[in-house]
């Protein structure tokens, strides 16, 4: 049975430093809607595949592997600690992609640009780990004005929704699965005529308690009516995949003939490294948002968000996963969409979730279980895009909701728009740079004058 906690305490844990280990069924109880969620939102991880074959030129079965791998690390945050859904670094797929294709032809293996991934990944997780030992990340998470910080968000969600609905995104060639999808997602989670109806009906509670998981079975449903996507199919046989390492060893790890890279290659990637890194920024500063949101609602949990700890699990992702398992999505701080989803259901009561950790960890937990589980990989394999989609369009909600919040000033307001918008179209790099020199010239003085 899981450890029981006091009224307004933080959850059991066993302290190990700076992080707080976690286990299922030890420290927290294993809660069944995240549970059901995570059997088809693991569709979304595994939509990482077709981008692997196509940046990597591995197979199938070996990209499938890579989110296997990519899948147990990512239980790393509850287990450590760190009260998130985490996920990739979305935005900064198009970047890597971009920097990547650079060397070798895409869709073949080419050992150059498997060692530009490496390397890649391997600075990035060092930029993670120089926050996090320093302290870096927490000072300056709590120093970054409102401006900058409705900015970024504001950004990032234009960036989510934008890549969707653009000519060629996935909402322009699945319309009515990604369309009604999103809009059911919303409505399940956000509205408040639904919440009503959860306090007045025990179905709509029920329907409520499973977050985007509803969502996702109507694109089941939707996408092969329509004719957009194919309908589902169990492969039966094995049951569970085990991955190819040693496949994984010869088209792309290090440690084979692809090799470490060399000074040149590390030095040509460190501009990219610092743009994923101001990306993944973002993250960090949504996750503050989002816990401290739920914290407000939820007194009998006192909830520690640590962003020099969650920089460190980041720190500990990429850079074991530079040497074993490159990932062109790279490994991030927050998924959005689902720790959105997970906190909307814990605020509702500690019956309903008894700790942020028991929703977080049960979630990421059976995700990667499910990853390896051959019927449900085969099942969910249609709907990988839509899944994505769908997650990609509440993660822009969240951001430009909390990106609102934010916003105390007239100034706040108009700064966080400029920020977004060169952060849109002109990259992260340049939208801290504006928001910055606008921050100087418009409010620097302000505030001490306001007091």
């Amino acid at each position: 049975m899981a450890m029981k906690r006091e009224y307004g305490a933080e959850h059991p844990y066993t302290p190990a430093g700076i992080f707080k280990i976690r286990l299922p069924f030890i420290h927290y109880r294993w809660e069944i809607s995240e549970c059901l969620q995570a059997i088809l939102m693991c569709a979304t991880c595994l939509g990482a595949i077709p981008t692997m074959q196509s940046v990597m030129g591995v197979s199938y079965e070996v990209a499938w592997s890579m989110v296997i791998i990519n899948g147990f690390f990512y239980s790393m945050h509850a287990l450590l600690g760190d009260p998130v859904v985490p996920g990739w670094i979305t935005p900064s797929i198009p970047i890597t992609t971009a920097f990547l294709t650079q060397f070798g032809e895409a869709g073949q293996i080419d050992y150059v640009r498997n060692q530009h991934l490496i390397a890649l990944q391997l600075e990035v997780g060092i930029i993670f780990l120089i926050m996090g030992i320093t302290g870096m990340a927490e000072r300056i998470i709590n120093w970054i004005p409102a401006c900058l910080k409705a900015g970024i968000l504001l950004g990032a969600g234009i960036a989510a929704i934008a890549g969707e609905i653009k000519d060629g995104g996935r909402f322009t060639l699945y319309p009515l699965t990604v369309g009604i999808g999103a809009l059911f997602s919303y409505f399940l989670l956000f509205s408040a005529a639904f919440k009503k109806m959860m306090n007045k009906y025990k179905w709509a509670k029920l329907l409520g308690n499973f977050g985007m998981l509803p969502a996702i079975i109507l694109a089941v449903i939707i996408g092969p009516l329509s004719g957009e996507l194919p309908a589902p199919n169990f492969v039966l046989g094995s049951i569970i995949k085990i991955p190819e390492f040693g496949n994984i060893m010869k088209e792309i790890m290090c440690f084979g003939p692809t090799g470490f890279p060399g000074v040149s290659v590390f030095i040509s990637c460190i501009p990219t490294a610092i743009s994923i890194y101001i990306i993944a920024f973002g993250d960090f500063v949504s996750s503050k948002a989002l816990i401290e949101e739920a914290g407000e609602v939820r007194q009998d949990e006192k909830i520690d968000f640590n962003a020099n700890r969650s920089n460190l699990v980041c720190a500990l992702r990429n850079i074991v996963q530079s040497f074993i398992c490159p990932y062109v999505p790279m490994c991030g701080p927050l998924w959005a969409a689902v720790t959105a989803a997970v906190a909307e259901r814990y605020k509702k009561g500690r019956e309903q979730m008894d700790s942020i950790f028991s929703g977080v960890g049960t979630f990421r937990w059976m995700t990667f279980l499910c990853v390896a589980l051959v019927p449900v990989a085969s099942f969910v394999q249609p709907i990988l895009p839509a899944a994505l989609s769908l997650t990609l369009l509440v993660q822009g909600y969240v951001c430009g909701r909390i990106a609102v919040d934010e916003m105390k000033t007239a100034e706040d307001k108009g700064i966080a728009c400029v920020i977004a918008t060169f952060l849109y179209l002109k990259g992260s790099a340049w939208g801290l740079a504006v928001g910055i020199v606008l921050y100087v010239l418009v409010c620097l003085g302000g505030e001490e004058k306001a007091k």
